[in-house]
């Protein structure tokens, strides 16, 4: 058994020191060691030594020198842009996305491809999910990345190794070991999260996120889920269910839900309530933007009818608009609820409803002030997000945070490949 100043501790105090560099590093980059021992309070030697480890273990790179002042002039470090990298994976009605991110952010590789209709065996889409895995890990590989993780974004509530999720017809799946038998990642982790949570946390790392401060992020294809930001953390809530705004009941008496429900916010501002409003009918498994598996998308997850809808709105179609106007009330009368009940600073509106929002974000804002505004003396902030495809770059990005928190798990995946 270690003392207080035995071996674990300063096995510990090394990887807690390593970890508060390598944050500090990704914060003010670039930047000496110097400034880095000013401003984590560690030794020079201290510095010095846990950037030349994280440099060995290739997380940081260092610049080219700074002159200036007395002395020799000091060399910047910042976190390196490979070979380290983390693949998101997203399973959605209607497509499949994988994505590669850096450890500097930037997105390597990106690819989206169309998947059969919701109602598929959950082993199928996996198995199209794992195919789709295989091809970006050997993308990957050739343009001399090393991937350091998975994590998988899913529309449904994940709460621990259940998930449920309505718009895919799955229910209480053991996940991570369903999706851990068949994407290829051993001895590397794969975690599973909630989309809408993981498109939050993109708005965070890849968007506007930080000048936002408390905020709550709609996403919405064919569900619609909210990932709800605190003080630049997500909150999940006691079972992983927080942000379900899809099923927040605005009209009681309206149609059922797949989720057992009635008149929940999907079945009057989804894709296939404002589909039906609007008269656009898409064939069943018709998607004119991706025919078959294995086809890219270059810059969204493909949707037929959400491309029509967006072009009848902008040619000003009645029908269109009026599937607009319902969409905007729906979601107005969810995020006053939301809004009174948490008072974030921002609502940003992403995935379809960011395509739809000049024509929603007037019904949107009316709503917010006149059942809330008041109350609270002002309405939260309503922004569109300019976050493309961010469930699959937040699954990336949840991937480069993990390594960011522990840059010691590299070395320890190294020794177990």
């Amino acid at each position: 058994m270690s003392t207080p100043d035995g071996p674990t501790d300063l096995v510990g105090m090394r990887e807690r020191n390593l970890a508060l560099v390598l944050a500090e590093i990704d914060r003010s980059q670039p930047v000496t060691r110097a400034r880095l021992a000013e401003l984590t309070g560690l030794t020079k030697t201290t510095v010095s030594a846990q950037v030349a480890a994280l440099t060995g273990l290739g997380i940081v790179s260092a610049d080219d020198p700074v002159p200036g002042g007395r002395g020799r002039p000091g060399a910047p470090v910042s976190v390196a842009p490979g070979p380290i990298a983390g693949l998101g994976l997203e399973i959605n009605v209607g497509y499949l996305s994988a994505c590669v991110v850096d450890l500097t952010r930037q997105v390597r590789i990106r690819r989206t491809v169309a998947r059969a209709e919701a109602g598929d065996r959950p082993q199928d889409a996996v198995a199209a999910l794992a195919n789709l895995a295989r091809l970006v890990t050997r993308q990957a590989r050739r343009a001399g990345l090393v991937l350091a993780g998975t994590t998988v974004a899913v529309p449904g509530v994940i709460d621990g190794k259940l998930v449920n999720a309505p718009n895919l017809r799955w229910d209480a799946l053991p996940a991570a070991d369903f999706l851990s038998d068949a994407i290829p990642s051993r001895p590397l982790p794969i975690t599973v999260d909630n989309e809408a949570n993981l498109a939050a946390l993109a708005e965070l790392w890849f968007g506007a996120g930080p000048g936002l401060g408390d905020y709550v992020h709609v996403s919405s294809e064919t569900g619609i889920g909210a990932g709800i930001v605190v003080s630049g953390a997500l909150f999940r809530g006691a079972h992983g269910a927080a942000g379900e705004l899809g099923h927040v009941i605005v009209a009681p008496d309206g149609p059922p839900c797949r989720c057992g429900g009635r008149g929940c916010l999907e079945q009057v501002a989804g894709l296939d309530a404002l589909l039906s409003v609007a008269g656009i009918r898409v064939p069943a498994g018709a998607n004119p933007d991706a025919a078959t598996l294995g086809t890219a998308i270059p810059d969204r997850p493909p949707g037929a009818g959400a491309a029509e809808l967006v072009r009848r709105l902008e040619a000003g179609d009645r029908r269109a608009l009026d599937a607009a106007r319902q969409a905007g009330r729906g979601l107005g009368v969810a995020l006053v609820a939301v809004a009174n009940l948490f008072d974030p600073a921002s609502i940003v509106l992403g995935g379809l409803h960011a395509q739809i929002a000049p024509w929603t974000t007037p019904h949107i804002a009316a709503a917010l002030e006149a059942g809330g505004g008041r109350l609270r003396g002002r309405s939260p902030a309503l922004r569109t997000s300019e976050v493309a495809d961010g469930a699959v770059l937040g699954a990336a990005g949840e991937v480069v945070a993990r390594i960011l928190a522990d840059p010691l798990a590299v070395a320890r995946q190294e020794r177990a490949r």
